[in-house]
């Protein structure tokens, strides 16, 4: 017999007679044995299917995979954020929190039984290929992903940098561009080959987004809260403070933090965040059974980031650590948060490192927010409400703009005060429908030139208008200090 046979048989042989010491015997120590309703209680059935499966299957199996796969299956009927990792598996999440994988660039989650993209990563081969949030993948290399564990896509998406995937998805389609799919909505099928490369995740991305005529705003994004964000954010606010500084000669008018596509990570790191705007108070609280409170994470007045204007703006695949950042934030009336509700991952997870190079990852506990919400299955609701329009959408509404008819344009209308004389030319107009440039003022068509300059997001509706509402934040902050 090899070690490894041996191994297993040792190991059901241990399941067995644990199983009958703890039940096996006549009488009453069995009966007392149901009423405690011990947990052990149905080892000796999980020993003899594996000793039938070890002696009766068509075929040799290896014992690993099917202790592991027994783990798999119990751990699954927990709920979706628990799981077991294989040692490859955990290898996996551990390259994740360090922000260096070799792979295709996407964030994936399992959203109403589809793989669906949470975000393409910048820069990445997915994101080149026009992968975009909400695509609900398929197939990979021709295999079906519906039912696939997460886990196991993850794996089929990664591998050797310069290594290609086929993968095909499943989209939206825009109203007429469809017929009816598989499944009775209206979508498309895009089949894309990508080319895997190291992708380096960065966790934060910042930059100033200049005014013309006052103090600049800070807009940051975080992608996931790894090991390094806090320092990532840290770093970019000294260096983009002092930037302003030089560049305007005056402070920070406000702060756009976009965690949209956020699909959380480290606890840690997000109360760290957190705590940078907040000089006091509870960050989250966590609770586990019976609604025990098992940890309580606060602010700390050193290092708080002075009062700016702040708006944090949110999506439906804001999750998890994410959603704990804006809720803080919120229930302090730190921030303004805006954007759609969050996904509403409330739970804790923690990794509970196995002797074999495997571990579970086994949810442990719910967050609550400062006041008390519990973001599980809720999420958090924003201040105000924008929902994001893609940019075919919004050419396809400029195409079909009815012209807006007003008072001048009526035959025989009373001429004002400051009208042209009959036969007196008008001064130009900016163009309406399709021709007009979006963004321009009907009264002023000069205006766009100066936007276009200060504002970097003219082809995101979300986040131009989350742009528009802090700068009305800013105006409203300065007039009440006057």
């Amino acid at each position: 017999m090899s070690r490894r046979s041996l191994g297993s048989a040792l190991v059901v042989g241990a399941v067995a007679v644990f199983a009958f010491m703890l039940g096996a015997s006549s009488g009453e120590p069995a009966r007392a044995t149901e009423r405690s309703a011990s947990p052990f209680r149905n080892l000796g059935i999980l020993a003899r299917a594996l000793s039938h499966i070890e002696s009766s299957y068509v075929e040799a199996v290896d014992h690993d995979r099917l202790v592991y796969g027994a783990i798999r299956g119990m751990v699954a009927t927990l709920d979706p954020h628990s799981s077991f990792m294989d040692p490859e598996e955990y290898g996996i999440q551990e390259a994740d929190m360090l922000g260096r994988f070799g792979g295709i660039g996407i964030e994936v989650d399992v959203v109403e039984d589809w793989l669906t993209v949470i975000s393409p990563i910048a820069g990445g081969p997915a994101a080149r290929a026009g992968l975009r949030s909400g695509d609900q993948i398929v197939a990979i290399d021709g295999r079906s992903a519906r039912a696939m564990p997460i886990d196991a896509a993850v794996r089929r998406m990664r591998g050797e940098p310069g290594t290609r995937v086929r993968v095909r998805l499943r989209r939206p389609a825009p109203e007429g561009d469809a017929s009816p799919d598989e499944e009775g909505g209206r979508s498309r099928y895009i089949d894309v080959e990508l080319t895997r490369e190291v992708i380096r995740v960065e966790s934060v991305e910042a930059r100033l987004v200049p005014r013309a005529n006052g103090p600049d705003v800070l807009y940051l994004r975080i992608r996931s809260f790894q090991e390094t964000t806090v320092e990532e954010l840290r770093a970019a606010i000294d260096r983009l403070v002092d930037e302003s500084a030089r560049r305007a000669g005056a402070p920070i008018g406000g702060v756009l933090l976009d965690l949209r596509n956020n699909p959380g990570g480290l606890l840690d790191q997000s109360v760290l965040v957190a705590d940078e705007f907040l000089r006091e108070g509870v960050i989250v609280s966590t609770r586990g059974q019976n609604g025990r409170i098992l940890d309580e994470s606060r602010a700390v007045s050193g290092g708080t980031r002075p009062p700016w204007p702040m708006l944090v703006l949110v999506n439906e695949y804001t999750a998890s650590a994410a959603e704990i950042v804006a809720g803080a934030l919120q229930d302090h009336h730190r921030a303004v948060v805006a954007g759609s509700r969050t996904f509403g991952k409330g739970s804790v997870q923690t990794v509970i490192d196995l002797p074999d190079g495997s571990a579970l990852k086994l949810t442990i506990a719910r967050y609550y927010t400062p006041s008390g919400r519990s973001i599980q299955a809720r999420g958090i609701d924003p201040d105000v409400e924008i929902e994001q329009v893609e940019p075919e959408l919004l050419e396809r509404a400029r195409r079909r703009e009815v012209p807006v008819v007003r008072e001048a344009d009526l035959d025989e209308h009373l001429r004002g005060d400051r009208e042209p004389e009959a036969g007196t030319a008008p001064a130009p107009a900016p163009a309406t429908g399709a021709g007009r440039p979006e963004g321009t003022s009907r009264r002023d068509p000069r205006r766009r030139a100066t936007d276009t300059s200060s504002n970097p997001f003219a082809d995101d509706f979300q986040l131009r208008t989350a742009h528009q509402t802090l700068l009305a934040l800013i105006a409203a902050r300065s007039a009440a200090t006057r």
